[in-house]
């Protein structure tokens, strides 16, 4: 499997990666509670239809148990239990605040899902454990995307499908550079107002920006050894990204 050419050594690497794992999971322990609303506002809910999309995608193949990778408060892990109640769904995060709160809203909505505690980069499952899986706006989050791929291929079962929602950096032209002003100066701004968090709404505008466009993260997709395609949302704010084991 390649790596990004701007990919350290191995060992420093893993150094990187257990630094920004930390960081990662401190700040978004300290917005847990008004994660959501943020979501809401900064999106004008329009994340709401994505999740949407990216549903309909992962559960295209009547997948029989799911894993929801980085599921935060549990939102699109909600999202493919109500749209499959038949099917087994596992969320797993490595910040046990926002599981908490996933756990309120699934009691909210009398939705029964398994929700853990996991680190994407090691997955506390065995190979071929699932149908599907999932990951909506937090693969930008991992240290090491190709290391996070390859765990999601491991429990990925044979025929299986991985679907992956996410910010891609805003495109060259006048809405991109309309998004980049946004993201940059108003996004921090209102995150820091809501949730009395300045350096989490500063880091966001910042991995998106950082992360790979949709076309590199595809070729890194097929690299692992998925069959993969993907598709812009909303002027290309969001891009959702399948991938099939074989």
């Amino acid at each position: 499997m390649t790596l990004p050419p701007e990919m350290p050594p191995v060992g420093d690497r893993q150094t990187g990666a257990r630094d920004k794992g930390r960081e990662v999971q401190a700040m978004f322990a300290a917005i847990a509670p008004r994660y959501d609303l943020l979501n809401r506002v900064l999106s004008l809910g329009v994340d709401r239809l994505w999740r949407r999309e990216a549903a309909r995608e992962a559960l295209a193949r009547h997948p029989r148990r799911i894993l929801d990778v980085a599921t935060g408060t549990g939102d699109f892990a909600l999202e493919l239990k109500a749209r499959a109640p038949q099917a087994e769904v596992v969320g797993s995060d490595f910040v046990p605040e926002m599981l908490d709160l996933a756990r309120e809203k699934a009691h909210a909505r009398h939705l029964n899902l398994r929700l853990e505690e996991g680190d994407a980069l090691n997955l506390p499952y065995p190979d071929g454990s699932f149908d599907a899986v999932t990951c909506a706006f937090g693969f930008r989050n991992f240290a090491d995307y190709a290391r996070g791929l390859a765990e999601m291929w491991r429990v990925l079962a044979p025929g299986g499908r991985l679907v992956i929602l996410e910010f891609p950096p805003p495109r060259p032209g006048l809405f991109g550079s309309l998004f980049r002003f946004y993201f940059r100066h108003l996004l921090p701004r209102v995150g820091a107002l809501v949730s009395g968090n300045a350096g989490a709404y500063t880091y966001l505008p910042e991995s998106t920006l950082a992360f790979l466009d949709p076309d590199r993260l595809a070729q890194l997709m097929r690299a692992t050894g998925f069959h993969t395609r993907h598709r812009l949302l909303t002027f290309g704010i969001a891009a959702i990204h399948v991938g099939d084991k074989g």
